[in-house]
């Protein structure tokens, strides 16, 4: 059994309790308007870009020559599946955050009515410091109490996600879905332990 003795559990956000689709969409309408780029070319090569384990949306702004503009954490909403997830683990585990997210983090996870499923939210923009830089970690390990074999980090990306909690010792569930999942493992330090199509499905792998 992957996760016996786990008494923390830790989520990233974008593309793990929330989808970003909405948000990716606005950033290319920024990024293309008034360029020789259609939406639809930037898009295939965003595709294209993340098929080769390369942050999508930025390679291609760098492909055609483009401004990568601010990112709109507005136009996210959660998963149908997060919230009774969230309600179901946060009564045996506890649960935190770990995740590169623009400021207003609490505010958002308030908004979206989770806020009360979370012990401590560790988020780059307040933190200074952002994945997959193993200090995030160490902190909401320390301020968990928690040691990092008893953890289990919940992402959506090998590097920032599984890579980084895998060294730290923290077991770790990789969710396939939104752009990133077609990104991929490049050896045994950004393999995670269990795949999961959803956040339902790691709400079954951990109960």
């Amino acid at each position: 059994m992957y996760f016996q003795g786990i008494k923390c559990v830790f989520f990233d956000i974008g593309s793990t309790l929330a989808d970003e689709r909405l948000a990716y969409a606005h950033r290319i309408r920024e990024m293309t308007a008034g360029s020789a780029v259609s939406y639809k070319q930037f898009y295939l090569k965003m595709l294209d870009f993340y098929a080769r384990n390369y942050v999508g949306d930025a390679a291609a702004a760098a492909y055609f020559g483009l401004r990568r503009t601010p990112w709109h954490s507005e136009d996210e909403f959660l998963y149908p599946d997060s919230l009774p997830t969230l309600k179901k683990l946060s009564s045996v585990y506890r649960l935190g955050i770990i995740a590169n997210q623009t400021s207003g983090t609490v505010e958002r996870l308030c908004a979206w009515g989770i806020r009360d499923f979370f012990d401590l939210v560790l988020s780059s923009a307040e933190e200074g410091v952002a994945k997959p830089d193993l200090e995030i970690f160490r902190r909401a390990l320390e301020r968990a109490r928690c040691a990092p074999e008893q953890a289990v980090m919940i992402g959506d990306r090998p590097d920032n996600d599984i890579a980084p909690a895998k060294a730290i010792g923290m077991k770790t569930i990789r969710v396939r879905q939104g752009y990133t999942q077609l990104m991929f493992s490049t050896g045994a330090a950004d393999t995670p332990d269990v795949y999961a199509g959803s956040l339902a499905e790691t709400g079954s792998l951990l109960l």
